[in-house]
């Protein structure tokens, strides 16, 4: 069981007044980042054991065997094992001050970072969106139609000026309903090898985030996007 705290990150904005309101992006969610607090306490036996094992945050199989090798070319062959993707062993004393050391000692070593996956980032709330450099596009054709519906809603005052009196004043909705599509038309988009020539792709393509969002997931569809779309 876990429990948030802290500063809730809302990526939107909203007014409203007289009946009228006004709203960008997604005001009903929000994110607490590092705010989990775990209240079960977990019991540690460090330096009880001749063996440490270190976890990794994202499972590399990669990056755990360069992490053991790198510790074996400093410490000795067989000093670490890579048991899994994310796990990690080394070999030790037992004693928490030898145990420190070698931490210590293992942190200060550098680690050649392997290849990341391509991945697209997209914040269905925000409408942002965020590659790496390993994103490549293949050549394909885009069209993309933006379809916009305005709803105006005004009160129209009615007074009756009758010779005799008695009328009575009326209030009368207005409402005026506008629809407009844009876009459509189809454009290439050309096959991009880094991270540069894919931005200026999209870029060419004039579409706002949100418009993205949907090129993003119809481009994975069609194979033209070599990269793995996460949405949060």
């Amino acid at each position: 069981c876990a429990l948030a705290q802290g500063n809730i990150l809302v990526g939107g904005a909203g007014a409203s007044a007289g009946g009228s309101s006004v709203q960008v992006n997604q005001l009903n969610g929000g994110r607490i980042t590092n705010g989990a607090i775990i209240e079960r306490e977990l019991p540690t036996q460090f330096g009880t054991g001749n063996t440490i094992n270190l976890q990794l945050n994202n499972e590399d199989f990669t990056m755990a065997q360069q992490i053991a090798d790198t510790i074996n070319r400093s410490r000795g062959y067989g000093s670490a094992t890579a048991l899994d993707a994310r796990t990690v062993q080394i070999r030790t004393s037992t004693g928490s001050s030898n145990q420190v050391r070698l931490l210590a000692d293992i942190q200060n070593m550098e680690v050649n970072v392997p290849v990341q996956d391509a991945k697209v980032i997209i914040n269905s709330r925000t409408g942002s969106v965020v590659m790496n450099r390993e994103v490549t596009l293949d050549s394909c054709a885009v069209a993309q139609g933006n379809l916009s519906v305005t709803v105006n809603r005004s009160a129209n005052v009615s007074q009756p000026d009758t010779p005799f009196g008695g009328g009575q004043t009326v209030v009368t909705p207005q409402t005026q309903i506008d629809l407009r599509q844009s876009g459509g038309s189809l454009q290439s988009v050309r096959s991009s090898a880094n991270l540069n020539s894919v931005v200026r792709a999209l870029n060419a393509l004039g579409a706002t985030p949100m418009d993205l969002m949907s090129i993003l997931q119809s481009m994975q569809s069609a194979g033209c996007l070599r990269a793995r779309l996460e949405i949060i």
